[in-house]
């Protein structure tokens, strides 16, 4: 991301100050987490004085992808950001390596477990290891339905990608 000057309303703005507009955003299926800590938000560029968000989907068909562009172009836009537009890159493919610490740590909080290999799923509860599978969906195609093994609370675990 280059610091290039962009036209604004009234004030100069770059491309940094946008990328960080963008990065506010929050996924509508986690709302805990913005779409810079899912990784999803690959870059933000100048091309003729228009701000290009470039975003990949967690997967092939999610449907919370068309809610994000217009989030994006929204948030953008209410900064002072008039022509804006939202590609979309496949390549690289997703994974959730890409789920930043923070990211990582909302989830937790907000009751989802992180994405780890399918034999470290820690209770985001209790902590306790070892919980069972009750459904490989979960409330989204990216996470599965647990239940803890000694707390016995349900929860949703962010599968590994």
């Amino acid at each position: 991301m280059d610091a290039a000057l962009l036209p604004g309303v009234g004030m100069v703005k770059t491309v940094v100050d946008a990328a960080a507009v963008a990065a506010t955003v929050v996924d509508p299926e986690i709302p805990v987490l913005t779409i810079s800590d899912l990784g999803i938000l690959r870059d933000v560029s100048q091309d003729e004085g228009s701000v290009v968000v470039t975003i990949t989907p967690t997967y092939s068909g999610c449907p919370a992808m068309r809610q994000i562009e217009d989030d994006i172009v929204s948030v953008l836009r209410g900064a002072g950001f008039d022509d804006v537009s939202v590609k979309t890159s496949h390549n690289p493919s997703w994974t959730t390596d890409w789920i930043n610490d923070e990211g990582r740590r909302k989830l937790a909080e907000f009751g989802i477990a992180p994405p780890t290999g399918e034999h470290e799923i820690l209770c985001p509860r209790c902590e306790a290891s070892e919980p069972r599978i009750v459904a490989r969906f979960g409330s989204t195609a990216c996470k599965a339905l647990m239940a803890c093994s000694s707390c016995g609370e349900p929860f949703d675990y962010f599968k590994q990608f």
